[in-house]
């Protein structure tokens, strides 16, 4: 590091790269060196606007970094985190981790062997709504969850399933933690050449079931999630940050009427971004693990190529 301070880059100046850009300009302890984009236009107006450096090409950027944000089309991850991690420097790769589980196993080689944070943009693991669950949940029977979003050009360089249902597969597997037994899936594409629209079910081992469902066709945007265990019930609308448990009450039914207890709480909207590298910054400072590695991208992004492939042979049957 120089002067203490953790010398940053963001790789890809686009919708999202500009939002990194901001987070760690203003982020104490951590100084924004640069931004890369091959271009022009993308570069200039985030440099402009944060009074940085912009560059064409990233590969200027080695050895003058101590991390990096990762913010390029998904094809383009592999290439990148490997050769900062090889050049010593911490990596913030935005999900998914990269296009192939290969891939994905080949970064997490690279950044044990270089001694390097390699940290997975699965932002919903920040969501306020999302930490309230912690130790909340216990057994988990049944998972449902539902991500819809209008169409948008960006982000299908990958289909529905890398691009928007992969945040609740990480968050699923994040809160079932057991081996995956079976799964059956469909989906179709609309407007793009790649998926749209999926739904998969995917069986644990634990013998809890997950429905998730995952459109980028939708007329409106949400993000929903419910889950169902012994004598309780949540609800999370990860959108409003609203979690509402509904458990058995311990005064005696009225009748036919069983009596329940509602808890309902409204969480601050929050910076979920700003967290994310907020921890991931306190990740290299303190050699902590962070809170979505390598392994839990990978776990994330097997799990979503198993889905597209069982859709794609499922169309491909019809």
């Amino acid at each position: 590091m120089s002067d203490g301070d953790l010398r940053a880059a963001v790789i890809g100046a686009g919708y999202l790269g500009r939002f990194h850009a901001q987070k760690w300009a203003a982020l104490p302890g951590c100084r924004l060196v640069a931004v890369a984009d091959p271009s022009p236009a993308a570069r200039e107006a985030v440099g402009r606007e944060l009074g940085v450096a912009a560059v064409a090409d990233w590969r200027e950027l080695l050895g003058q970094l101590d991390a990096v944000s990762i913010v390029t089309p998904t094809p383009q991850h592999h290439a990148i985190a490997r050769a900062c991690l090889e050049a010593g420097i911490h990596v913030l790769v935005e999900k998914p981790i990269t296009t192939t589980v290969a891939e994905a196993a080949d970064l997490i080689e690279v950044a044990s062997k270089y001694g390097r944070v390699l940290q997975v943009g699965h932002l919903e693991r920040f969501n306020e709504a999302v930490r309230a669950i912690e130790g909340v949940v216990k057994s988990p029977r049944f998972i449902e969850s539902a991500r819809l979003a209008p169409f948008k050009q960006r982000g299908t360089d990958v289909s529905v399933v890398l691009d928007l249902m992969i945040h609740d597969i990480d968050l699923i597997q994040s809160i079932v933690r057991s081996p995956i037994e079976s799964i059956d899936a469909i989906g179709s594409s609309v407007f793009s050449d790649d998926l749209d629209i999926a739904n998969a079910r995917i069986r644990f081992a634990s013998g809890c079931v997950a429905n998730v469902t995952a459109s980028r066709v939708s007329l409106r945007a949400e993000r929903k999630m419910r889950i169902f265990e012994d004598e309780a019930y949540l609800s999370i609308d990860l959108q409003q940050k609203i979690l509402t448990v509904i458990r058995k009450g311990e005064q005696p039914a009225v009748g036919d009427l069983p009596q329940v207890a509602i808890d309902e709480r409204t969480y601050e909207q929050g910076d979920a971004l700003k967290a994310e590298i907020e921890a991931f910054a306190e990740s290299i400072r303190t050699g902590t693990p962070p809170m979505v590695g390598g392994a839990e991208g990978l776990a994330a992004l097997e799990t979503a190529i198993r889905i597209a492939a069982l859709v794609e042979a499922s169309a491909a049957r019809r």
